[in-house]
This record gives C-alpha cells, sequence and structure tokens, in this order.
C-alpha cells in the first residue's frame, strides 16, 4: 500500500503522531498486558473483559475480510480499531452485531457466547452502535428518535397501547424524561421537537450516539463518529465520549480516521490491515510501531520519518 492511496488528512495525522511520546506520556492511562497479548486498562484488569474475540473471521467467497481477530476490552475502557481504507474495520463491526455471521471464531459478550444470537437479541444484550453513515428517523423528532432507543424497556402491553390506559401514559412520561437526559448529554434538549432531518450534520452525528445509549448497552460501537465534523466539533466530541464512559461505566470501541481524537482519548489501540491485527497496544505503543506506520504510509513514506 502506498501513500497515496490513503486520505491524505489521515496520512498526516499519522505523521504528525509517530514522531514520539514525549510530549504527553505523562498524560496517558497506564496499561498491563493480559492474557492473549491484549491490553486493559488498570482499573479494569481484575475484572473479566466486557468483550472478547478468538479467532474471528469471515471469508467472501475465496476473500478473508477479517482473519484470526484476537482482542479483549476492558469493562470501561476506551478503545479504538484503526487502518487503513478497506482494512476490515465496519466488518468486525458487523461482526460483533451480528449483521454478519463469522465463518469462524468466537464472540462473547460479558463471558457469554453470541453466536446464536440475532441482531436485535445482541443489542437488547448490551452492544449498541452508530454508523459510517448516519441512519436516523429524519422525519420524526429529535425527541422521537431517542425514545425509539428506549423502547426495550417501555412497561406496557399492547392493549394498553391501544387503549391509551393509564400505564401506557405513565410509560411514555418516563421515556420521555429519559429521553431529555440523554438530548441533555450532547446539548441537544433545546432541539427536541425539532425534526431529526433538519439538524446539521454533526448534530445529527451526536444524536444518533444519544439514541444509541437509550439501548442502554453495556458496550458501545462507534463508527467514525468525527466524520464531517469541524475541529471544535471534534473536541467537543472528545469530551462526551468520556464523558460517557465516566456517566454510564461501560466500554467504548470506536472506529476513526482522526487520529487526534484517537490518540487523545483511546486506552487501547488495535490497528488492522488486509484484515489481521498487525498491532495493537497503548497509544505510545502504536504511534512508534514501525508495522503502523508502512502500513499507512508504504515503505517509502515510513523511511522518511
Amino acid at each position: 500500500m502506498t501513500a497515496n492511496s490513503l486520505r491524505s488528512p489521515f496520512r498526516d495525522s499519522l505523521l504528525a503522531f509517530s514522531g514520539g511520546p514525549e510530549a504527553d506520556a505523562k498524560n496517558k492511562p497506564h496499561l498491563i498486558p493480559v492474557t492473549r497479548t491484549n491490553y486493559l486498562p488498570e482499573r479494569d484488569a481484575d475484572k473479566a473483559p466486557i468483550l472478547e474475540c478468538i479467532d474471528l473471521g469471515i471469508t467472501f467467497g475465496g476473500l478473508k475480510a477479517v482473519d484470526n481477530f484476537n482482542i479483549a476490552l476492558g469493562r470501561t475502557e476506551i478503545a479504538g480499531l484503526i487502518g487503513p481504507n478497506g482494512a476490515g474495520k465496519t466488518t468486525i463491526f458487523n461482526l460483533l452485531t451480528k449483521v454478519y455471521q463469522p465463518t469462524h471464531g468466537t464472540i462473547l459478550l460479558d463471558g457469554k457466547d453470541i453466536a446464536t444470537m440475532s441482531t436485535a437479541q445482541v443489542n437488547r444484550a448490551g452492544i449498541a452502535r452508530t454508523f459510517q453513515n448516519i441512519r436516523l428517523f429524519h422525519n420524526q423528532t429529535v425527541l422521537e428518535n431517542v425514545m425509539i432507543g428506549l423502547h426495550n424497556e417501555m412497561d406496557y402491553s399492547m392493549a394498553g397501547a391501544i387503549l391509551r390506559l393509564p400505564g401506557y401514559w405513565r410509560a411514555e412520561k418516563i421515556a420521555r424524561e429519559r429521553a431529555m437526559e440523554y438530548l441533555s448529554i450532547f446539548n441537544l434538549e433545546g432541539h427536541a421537537d425539532d425534526l431529526a432531518g433538519s439538524l446539521p450534520y454533526g448534530a445529527q452525528r451526536r444524536l444518533e450516539i444519544a439514541r444509541a445509549l437509550a439501548t442502554n448497552p453495556s458496550l458501545l460501537l462507534l463508527d467514525e463518529p468525527a466524520a464531517g465534523m469541524n475541529p471544535s466539533e471534534t473536541a467537543e466530541l472528545m469530551e462526551n465520549i468520556v464523558k460517557i464512559r465516566d456517566t454510564f461505566q461501560i466500554a467504548i470501541l470506536l472506529i476513526e480516521h482522526d487520529m487526534s481524537l484517537v490518540m487523545n482519548i483511546c486506552e487501547g489501540i488495535a490497528v488492522l490491515n488486509f484484515g489481521r491485527i498487525i498491532c495493537k497496544g497503548s497509544p505510545d505503543d502504536i504511534r512508534s510501531d514501525p508495522k503502523v506506520i508502512e502500513a499507512y504510509l508504504g515503505r517509502k513514506g515510513a523511511e522518511k520519518i
């Protein structure tokens, strides 16, 4: 892979971050090695991982899109999955959410094998996600979009909903209050009655995350959450991701091309190339690994660093 095959902002940001850890090493979380050469934050090291992927892979025809993918994710870890375009990152998210059925390997969510689960069952079990291309109900209000995420917790019968019995109205009131709480995290409460499709792009991104959180996940998957955001929106997003982890005590796994975001908030990072992990560890490990630099920049580009 050559340097010209990559989007230049991503290539440039990797160059900027490959100069060494001296500038901000003291601000990085301490990571310790665990089994299967994965990393967990120190605060999660005495707990079972929320997610384990063991020899995970999928083949489309003769193409191995993902092969021998092994990670463990701490229960409150913010982790990054990075790699060149086409490396298989979104395919892994589709495997974790059972959009795709793995050809081989095991996915353990909180210690339970999800092999027989459907996408809906995986969501109820604790995995929520956002998408590269925003998927909102554009003709419904901002509030209604988040309330949809709360549907698993709506406690009333079908008859109660049809007849509009008191239990229905009580459940709706509770759902509205909770939805507003999620919106307030992203400063969207003032847009509750606006149509979701009328929001600016960055606000739509935030709304999609709020809706995913409303499903009460233990693991949140964010697929390029900073895509299309300006620098100030990206800075706000970084703060919100950390706030989400701290407030809800959940794990977050994100795919992202903004290396500033990845290096500043991720505690563990796995680098994917041609469907296989070529390096995993702390941000300092990743930024200085020659295999990572070559995967992004090509051999000639790597020699210039």
